[in-house]
């Protein structure tokens, strides 16, 4: 079953996984930042630096002298007594420490993303620094100083492309101090040894900064206090770079770990007596009755590792800070982990009120916000376990996915909604704009239920195959949420008497329909939805009436702008708000002021799994009521069957279980109505 209404503008809205993938397109843009930077010193007038640099560099030539490093003389007078060797030389100054760096750079952003940003920071800090000291400490190379006997082997031999020649004059020739060749060069041979690179590679590295080192004396470029210069500057930007990454990293850890809008949003929402975990019964086939608790226990601590929110609480928040999920080593496992039996003679009415009275608990905020309940043989062959999750912690697919990475044999993500990407850029935004303005512009809604908010819960289910609804879909050429919304209004009708209205306007139920924003890429933690509102057709009338009524008005869903506009809310708009004023938002939007009832549609599975040993044959979704919206319908299918848990305030629905067998009922009513227009067809045929 597809999870509730069809989306938006002939595809799909996805939620944003938080992603650690880099962007190639900001890195790019980084790197057109620092050379940016470099251009604006580069276009300094050069006549007002030119003295200036030219008494640096004869001060750092005397300075060779002095300490007896003047190597530049003799390795100088050399390579320009060989000419071919001189032209080599040349071009390795002007390509080598290029080609390397980049080289470098690009095999850590394919192959090494988690040591890339440590690399890309020290190398931009290298050439940020460096172009600092070049504005604030011109220094002449020797090459440039005259009446020092300095050739000039570039000019000397004409070498096309390399620095001094036409094709570049224009590049900055007061840079001497310190060298970027060298410390390009010597920042690969770091990385490398960062990476534990083969040692042939290394040496091969290490070989290139000596030469790079000669090769920047020899044709009087630099000092080799300018090498020394950038080794200073290599090991200083490589400190830097370890603790701004360090620095970096933290922030996004604490940003990971503060609950995002739409996770707030549901402990926003909860008050005493609107509890707001969801969760699911899941069903067992226990032949020999030895659901084991020591088993579930061992396989959560096994799988602990997968499920960082079975770890975690959220912290303290106030008016202008959001919580944050912090650690919580410390689990009670006698608490989170309990086995419930039933009174004799159990059953599944017996189940179900068990499960009415669990959904009433809140789940204390001093703990990790998950349970577990086993229910050895509540039917003879038949066991259950009921697990919880608070909303904050993730909608009805992310309590799925949590509860597959407890079942064997475990089995990848689950997809909650379409993997192709929607709408982007200003046709996004378009939809979004029209749907802020549907959503503006909605009808009010009609009827009210009533709801006296004390946290007791009424539980009822049944199940039906899941090629029947869709073939009834198919007769009717509706969606299957549509013969969802159906049952749910036609039981609602048959079996409560806050239903008996009498002017037509009161006879409209507004519902939320939540609609997965999922993708196979998003993580199982947090909540990716968006939600429509649809008015459903109270009283008693013939449920054929009834359905194509539906159909004709959730029609105006399927462009998907409402749940384009709904989730930029959620997610976009809600996150600029104080958090004080996000909870009051949260509270006002999430409740009887909009909407009556929640009714949510959520794909399953078909595969046969086990949980703590026992085969898995159905699971029973539990979904909270809002507050002042005193009833949630949800369907799951599982392994070809559709499982519909009603839960409701007891106000509205003295017994879920006859709303249940009412659901049923009008499901049939509609398949005995297509049934009976075929054997029309058939009489009139024959």
């Amino acid at each position: 079953m597809a999870a509730g209404v069809s989306v938006p503008l002939g595809a799909s809205p996805v939620g944003d996984a938080v992603s650690t993938r880099l962007s190639l397109r900001r890195e790019l843009a980084l790197g057109l930042a620092v050379f940016a930077v470099y251009a604006v010193v580069d276009s300094m007038p050069v006549t007002e630096r030119t003295a200036v640099a030219e008494a640096h560099g004869r001060d750092l030539h005397a300075l060779e002298k002095l300490l007896h490093l003047d190597l530049v003389t003799p390795a100088n007078r050399w390579l320009s007594s060989h000419p071919a060797v001189a032209t080599v030389a040349n071009y390795e100054y002007a390509t080598s420490y290029v080609i390397s760096a980049l080289i470098m750079l690009g095999y850590l952003y394919r192959r090494r993303p988690g040591r890339y940003p440590v690399a890309r920071n020290s190398f931009a800090l290298i050439n940020l620094i460096g172009v600092a000291c070049f504005a604030l400490y011109p220094v002449m190379p020797p090459r440039l100083l005259s009446g020092l006997g300095f050739v000039d082997t570039v000019k000397q031999g004409g070498t096309w492309g390399s620095w001094g020649t036409p094709l570049i004059d224009n590049a900055n020739q007061l840079a001497a101090m310190p060298s970027l060749h060298v410390a390009w060069a010597l920042w690969v041979s770091v990385e490398l040894s960062r990476i534990s690179a083969r040692r042939d590679v290394q040496v091969a590295s290490m070989l290139h900064v000596l030469v790079t080192v000669l090769v920047t004396v020899a044709t009087a470029n630099h000092y080799l206090l300018d090498a020394a210069g950038a080794a200073v500057l290599v090991l200083l930007c490589n400190v830097l770079a370890e603790r701004l990454t360090a620095g970096q990293r933290a922030r996004r850890a604490k940003r990971a770990r503060r609950l995002r809008p739409p996770d707030s949003f549901f402990l926003a929402v909860e008050r005493p007596g609107v509890p707001q975990h969801v969760g699911g019964v899941i069903l067992l086939d226990d032949e020999d009755g030895t659901l084991d608790r020591n088993r579930m226990v061992g396989l959560v601590r096994q799988r602990l590792g997968a499920l960082p929110r079975f770890r975690q609480r959220p912290g303290e928040s106030g008016p202008w800070r959001r919580a944050v999920w912090d650690d919580h080593p410390d689990i009670d496992w006698d608490w989170h982990i309990v086995e419930r039996r039933l009174p004799e003679p159990g059953g599944q009415a017996a189940l179900e009120r068990l499960v009415a009275e669990l959904e009433a608990e809140p789940l204390p905020k001093d703990r990790p916000l998950w349970r577990i309940v086993l229910v050895p043989g509540y039917a003879p062959g038949r066991s259950a376990v009921v697990f919880l999750m608070h909303h904050a912690v993730a909608d009805g697919m992310g309590v799925i996915a949590h509860a597959l990475r407890l079942v064997e044999p475990e089995i990848g993500p689950v997809e909650g909604g379409p993997a192709t990407p929607g709408p982007r850029g200003l046709r996004r935004a378009a939809g979004v704009a029209l749907g802020l303005f549907q959503l503006a512009t909605e009808r009010r809604q009609g009827m009210r239920l009533p709801s006296h908010g004390t946290g007791e819960r009424r539980f009822g289910s049944f199940e039906l195959p899941l090629d029947e609804l869709r073939s009834l879909a198919r007769s009717y050429g509706v969606r299957v949420s549509d013969v969802l919304l159906c049952a749910v209004a036609g039981g609602l009708s048959r079996v409560s008497p806050t239903c008996e209205q009498d002017t037509a306007e009161a006879r409209r139920l507004r519902v939320t329909v939540p609609l997965m924003m999922r993708t196979p890429s998003t993580p199982p933690e947090g909540n990716y939805t968006a939600a429509v509102m649809a008015d459903l057709p109270i009283g008693a009338m013939p449920e054929p009436d009834r359905l194509a009524a539906i159909a004709r008005d959730t029609r105006r869903l399927h462009s998907g702008t409402r749940a384009l506009a709904s989730w930029f809310v959620m997610r976009r708009a809600a996150a600029l708000l104080p958090a004080g004023l996000h909870r009051a938002f949260s509270r006002t939007v999430y409740g009887d002021r909009i909407f009556q009832a929640v009714v949510t549609n959520l794909p399953g599975l078909d595969t046969e799994l086990t949980l703590a040993g026992k085969p898995i044959y159905g699971v029973q979704p539990l979904v909270p009521p809002a507050d002042g919206a005193p009833l949630a319908v949800g369907a799951l299918s599982w392994r070809r069957r559709v499982h519909f848990g009603v839960t409701a305030d007891p106000v509205v629905l003295e017994d879920a279980g006859k709303m249940a067998a009412a659901m049923r009922d009008v499901i049939g009513e509609l398949a005995e109505a297509v049934a009976g227009r075929a054997g029309r067809v058939a009489e009139r045929q024959g």
